[in-house]
């Protein structure tokens, strides 16, 4: 058996499937988020071994017993900073915190970036996260020996050893992304060296074993591999059989994701794509990212004193684009943005507008930001031929809906299951322990396919046209 960890910003999350990629087993833990200021977001990485204790305890002792590999999926871009002794030197700085925003357009701005890692170096990579350490925090800066992203430091736990993937230190911006290294002249700019970098491998390589005292400890066999892995969205990729070019999902979580996989290497950070390396060996893929997708249902919910659930139940059958447009931009937007000042806003409120419209214009807004990030995708030549769509905000139709006639595709809906970076993780983890590859990164089973309501496309055009001409308007506005 195989076990898949994902470690998500919310919780950690695991799934045991067997030989035949059935899921026989999974538990999951909870997660905080510590927000001491504006625009910061930061986690223990106690916190982080404590909840895969819990999910690994949790597991019956039948299962435990069977596995022979463990595959790791994370949240990405975290900077997690150790000392010599690998002791942890303060709260990871995580993905969604937009602190070194300014150190992010310093590096930016050298030209060496965009061309070695591929992408535009965004506030909430890695690399702006250590010069605002280096900035702020100097005397801690100087006792930096290893810098870790989160999943790879819940491996360092499990195996004792200091190693990375290509998918997840893609977005470091210290990567050469087109040749699957470590860039020592990006590690420079920043004042670090390779050494302060683990050592890379691909997804379904080898990574480690499971160190033998954690074994006893945990009730597992001796000699459990463990696999490479992959950043949250590859491990997806991995999970949802999106490998080759053609494929892409939508996934609605925390935030918004519009990935699809690429045969080859095709950055153009211009677009403010993120271009990365799939957690395959030879694969890349690229990602629309944005900030705020179920999180900004969630707020918007939070406001209103009511759940997700209750404001989306009853909506009805879609409807044309509401006259009031929301801007999803919380905490800033990627693409097609890279701005981090940028907030949201609700635009044209009357008094017409009830708590159903207000929801409508929250999930529109939603699906006018992946639509720009299917354009931007558009732009460097990548088509997307299957859609599936992945994540909790998949639980409503009416988003669906919109998402289909939106971008003019049919969304086609998995079968009930999880195939998302735990499982992805897990497959990634049978891959390492037999050799296997991409073959077995099958797509699910569809249950449904969600078509456009083509009665109402030229609305969403429309609506489309309204929501970009909104986002010139408040872009400069803090």
């Amino acid at each position: 058996m195989y076990l898949g960890l994902d470690l998500g910003t919310s919780g950690l999350k695991g799934i045991v499937m067997d030989d035949n990629q059935k899921i026989v087993a999974e538990a999951s833990a909870p997660l905080s988020v510590s927000r001491p200021h504006d625009g910061w977001s930061e986690q223990a990485p106690q916190d982080w071994i404590d909840a895969a204790r819990s999910v690994i305890g949790t597991l019956p002792a039948t299962v435990r017993a069977k596995l022979r590999g463990i595959g790791l999926s994370g949240q990405m871009h975290g900077a997690t900073l150790l000392d010599k002794a690998d002791k942890v030197l303060r709260p990871c700085i995580l993905w969604n915190d937009v602190r070194a925003h300014l150190e992010a357009a310093e590096l930016d701005a050298n030209p060496t970036f965009r061309s070695l890692s591929g992408n535009i170096v965004f506030p909430g990579f890695t690399a702006p996260k250590l010069v605002w350490v280096k900035r702020h925090e100097p005397d801690l800066f100087a006792q930096v020996a290893k810098v870790l992203l989160p999943k790879d430091y819940l491996r360092l736990w499990l195996t004792g050893e200091h190693v990375a993937e290509m998918s997840d230190a893609a977005g470091t911006s210290w990567l050469d992304t087109g040749k699957r290294d470590w860039s020592d002249k990006l590690l420079s700019a920043t004042g670090l060296s390779r050494e302060h970098m683990p050592r890379l491998v691909e997804g379904s390589d080898v990574s480690g074993y499971l160190r033998p005292d954690l074994a006893a400890e945990l009730g597992l066999p001796v000699g459990i591999t463990v696999a490479g892995g992959g950043g949250d969205n590859a491990a997806s990729g991995i999970g949802v059989g999106v490998v080759r070019a053609g494929q892409a999902f939508v996934s609605l979580g925390t935030s918004g994701v519009l990935f699809a996989a690429n045969d080859g290497y095709r950055p153009d950070p211009a677009t403010a794509v993120h271009t990365f390396c799939h957690a395959l060996p030879g694969t890349w893929h690229q990602m629309g990212v944005i900030l705020a997708a179920t999180d900004a249902l969630n707020w918007f919910a939070r406001l209103a004193g009511s759940t997700a659930a209750t404001l989306t139940e009853n909506l009805g059958p879609l409807q044309g684009p509401s006259s009031t447009r929301f801007m999803p931009y919380l905490g800033g937007e990627r693409t097609p943005l890279n701005n981090a000042s940028v907030r949201g806003a609700f635009i044209g409120l009357d008094h017409a507008t009830d708590a159903s419209a207000a929801t409508r214009a929250v999930l529109e807004g939603v699906v006018f930001a992946i639509r720009d990030c299917r354009d931007a995708l558009r732009a460097t030549g990548t088509t997307i031929t299957h859609l599936l769509a992945v994540g909790g905000g998949s639980r409503s139709d009416y988003w669906l809906q919109a998402m289909a006639t939106a971008l003019g595709t049919p969304v086609a809906l998995p079968v009930a299951g999880d195939f998302g970076g735990a499982f992805g993780a897990a497959r990634l983890a049978l891959m390492a322990v037999t050799g296997a590859g991409a073959e077995i990164a099958t797509l699910p089973t569809i249950q449904r396919t969600i078509d456009p309501v083509a009665s109402l496309m030229e609305a969403f055009d429309a609506g489309h046209a309204r929501y970009r001409a909104a986002q010139s308007a408040i872009a400069n506005l803090t």
